[in-house]
């Protein structure tokens, strides 16, 4: 099922997630949330979120609901690909 459509389709998902991460913030560190961060919260493989961020795995629904409620939005937000930049 890797049809060209597709992947680019996984590919803008992967950057739109990555958007989203480079935008939220630890709580208690005042940090960004890392890759391994969001893994470990999510109880991934600590690879797992860079491969989903590059467009280079597929990934289940329950992984997509985790990370919209870690950054506190809609699992609709994460397809929002208007918001990506146009240069991204």
């Amino acid at each position: 099922m890797d049809k060209p459509i597709f992947l680019a389709e996984r590919k803008l998902l992967g950057k739109r997630i990555t958007q989203l991460r480079n935008n939220c913030f630890d709580e208690k560190t005042g940090k960004k949330i890392s890759q391994e961060e969001l893994a470990l919260r999510l109880g991934l493989a600590k690879n797992h979120i860079g491969l989903i961020e590059r467009g280079q795995t597929n990934t289940t629904v329950d992984v997509l609901y985790g990370i919209a409620r870690e950054f506190s939005v809609e699992i609709i937000e994460l397809f929002n690909f208007s918001k990506l930049k146009k240069d991204a």
